[in-house]
């Protein structure tokens, strides 16, 4: 993220670089730097442990022996490469340098001289299943991840090249992407990706490399997919090509389904095309997918995927809370897609999402430590239940399928350039997160930002403006949904009698209207080195009901405070959450607590203690519980209130 080329030729507004904000508030820095200081080592070690580096050795004949582990373990390191690059690119590491240097020299020796890069296939071809790997080279791409590796490959090359500029992973990248490009495409092979992914990362090297055939490959893979062109068949899971979203050319698909990480890529990649060439069928299509997504498919806390098995999204409002899936890698995946969806059309609302999910589907995921993970993230526990991978109770320190711990470490370095978003004489501020930037607009001044602020725990964020002289230009800050009584921007969910926040605005101390335009607030004026604007967004807590049609949670409510859900422990609660329930007329109060869970603040009232969602399962294993059952005084008003809400609630 954050680079751009001349490639880019339709988006109106461009990422800023991750490399040049420097984050120092004291919620998401310390995260940051235990992800270079003990989540990137503990990556490296196991990816040692469990053959996964040897592999590439192996295939490139400095080592002996059998290919370790799981075909698709080749991608696992280079997320980890990837994670280092953008590491690299803002605290230099000469330790950390070499050693990628070392462990690129390997991969660069795994590759064959034609470009195929593959040690499952490298080490040993005899030994390929039809069933698994394919026979041959393409031959099993529903399951092979073939091309779902080469797209990590590319990512963690162009990271690679931007951090260090040295080009030895990239044209391993490029030899391979070429290579990719002479088999499939318009005079060659139709056939798409089981797992999307190297079509987002097509594009990434084509702007890196300024070669355009790369992302017409992309754009190949994507109109390919559910056309079957030439007699391919449909790629399917259990007979279900929808499972492979595979099942309507993706121009015509309108609803989500499926493999929900797979989708969120796809869509990624439908977002990329879109941003580079301003397709109007692909814009079509992810605006009726973001409200398939938003309106009926997506949990409070921003995570996507209903089912354990197929790790899929389920039928419309079907979301489970102890059995949803929630995969961490899937919510990275919803961030990333509402990302590109915010710089395509520009409205706060993508972001609203992309902070929900940032400090709850997918912050859950990575535990204090950094060293611990979940794989799925329900939003209830009985504490003792174990599901098909990883456990749902407890973090765990690495999977069999490891594909969370490495997106994990790749994510949180990039999570600076979420910050600000830059168009013609516009500048935009999309998350508060204390720290500091210096940005050149487009055609314009180069503009210093300090940002202070407290959050998520307070809400108040003053931002100093500094362009190098006096300029006029348009600062544009986000006003988050929640701050106006909707949770999300639709009406899956929403505050039962939301309390009044309004915001207050000052420029220069001075009060200044509140002017919203797509869900920001628009400052437009002639800027002068050091003016101060402060915002506070008030952060009373809110209780939160789900659309009627999410019948697991009909009668419970939730809450939430600023950005942050909220759950009950059983910790917190007297051991077990079974017969514990609020009141509607319960007053709830909210506390910060420097000495629990690394400083939080806690919700209290009516004899229950609620902490953030992020951090459940720090304290041993025991229930937990995101919505909890309303209390009688709400059943009381179901006679005279409609569809069982309270009598006062707007209906939805």
């Amino acid at each position: 993220m954050g680079q751009t080329t001349n490639n880019q030729i339709f988006s109106l507004r461009t990422a800023v670089s991750p490399s040049t904000v420097t984050l120092t508030d004291r919620f998401w820095q310390p995260r940051l730097e235990t992800n270079r200081r003990v989540t990137l080592p503990a990556n490296w070690r196991k990816c040692e442990e469990t053959g996964r580096i040897a592999n590439f050795a192996r295939a490139g004949g400095l080592l002996s022996g059998d290919h370790e582990g799981i075909f698709y373990n080749d991608s696992d390191v280079f997320k980890v490469v990837e994670g280092s690059a953008h590491i690299l690119a803002t605290q230099p590491d000469p330790e950390l340098d070499a050693y990628l240097d070392h462990v690129i020299a390997q991969i660069g020796a795994a590759q064959e001289p034609d470009g195929y890069l593959y040690t499952a296939r490298t080490i040993d071809p005899s030994r390929m299943r039809p069933d698994r790997e394919g026979a041959e080279r393409w031959s099993h791409l529903v399951i092979s991840h073939e091309l779902y590796n080469i797209g990590h490959l590319y990512e963690a090359a162009v990271a690679h090249f931007y951090a260090t500029g040295k080009r030895t992973l990239l044209d391993v990248a490029v030899k391979n992407a070429d290579l990719i490009d002479a088999v499939f495409g318009p005079n060659g092979r139709y056939d798409v990706p089981g797992h999307p992914e190297i079509e987002l990362a097509l594009v990434k090297l084509s702007q890196a490399t300024g070669e355009p055939r790369y992302w017409r490959l992309a754009h190949f893979f994507l109109q390919e997919r559910g056309r079957w062109t030439n007699g391919r068949l449909p790629q399917t899971f259990l007979g279900n090509s929808g499972y492979m979203q595979d099942h309507q050319p993706v121009a015509e698909q309108r609803e989500a389904v499926g493999h929900a990480v797979r989708a969120a890529y796809l869509y990624c990649g439908m977002a990329d095309i879109a941003l580079l060439t301003g397709d109007e069928p692909y814009r079509v299509a992810l605006d009726q997918l973001w409200h398939s997504v938003v309106g009926q498919k997506m949990y409070l806390t921003g995570g996507i995927g209903a089912h354990h098995h197929g790790e899929a999204f389920g039928a419309p409002y079907e979301l489970p809370n102890a059995t949803a899936y929630c995969e961490t890698c899937a919510a990275i995946a919803n961030i990333l897609w509402n990302w590109r969806l915010f710089l395509l059309h520009g409205h706060a609302r993508y972001l609203d999402v992309v902070e929900r999910t940032l400090y709850n589907g997918f912050l859950a995921g990575v535990g204090f430590s950094g060293d611990q993970f979940f794989y799925p993230n329900p939003l209830a526990s009985d504490g003792v239940t174990k599901f098909n991978i990883g456990l749902a109770a407890t973090r765990q320190p690495w999977f069999q399928t490891a594909c969370c711990p490495t997106n994990v470490v790749r994510f949180l370095p990039q999570l600076p350039g979420l910050v600000y978003a830059l168009a013609d004489k516009t500048i935009y501020v999309g998350l508060y997160m204390a720290g500091e930037t210096a940005v050149s607009l487009p055609n314009g001044p180069r503009v210093q930002l300090r940002q202070q602020t407290d959050y998520p725990w307070h809400g108040e964020i003053l931002l100093t403006v500094s362009p190098e002289k006096a300029a006029t230009f348009i600062l544009k800050l986000r006003l988050p949904g929640w701050a106006q009584g909707q949770p999300v921007p639709s009406d899956l969910y929403r505050c039962w009698r939301p309390q009044p926040s309004l915001p207050q605005l000052l420029v220069n101390d001075q009060p200044h209207p509140v002017l919203l335009e797509d869900g920001f607030i628009h400052i437009h004026r002639r800027w002068q080195p050091g003016d101060r604007v402060s915002l506070t967004l008030p952060m009373p807590v809110q209780r939160v009901l789900s659309h009627p049609a999410v019948t697991e949670n009909q009668g419970r409510v939730a809450l939430e405070r600023g950005p942050l859900v909220y759950c009950a422990e059983g910790v917190d609660n007297e051991g077990r959450l079974s017969e514990l329930s609020l009141a509607d007329t319960t007053p709830l109060t909210a506390s910060y607590e420097p000495d629990l869970l690394n400083g939080v603040v806690v919700i209290r009232g009516g004899g229950l203690t609620a902490v953030p969602y992020y951090a459940w399962s720090h304290r041993g294993e025991g229930e937990m519980a995101v919505w909890l059952p309303r209390h009688a005084d709400y059943r009381a008003t179901r006679a005279t209130a409609p569809r069982g809400l309270p009598r006062h609630a707007t209906r939805f």
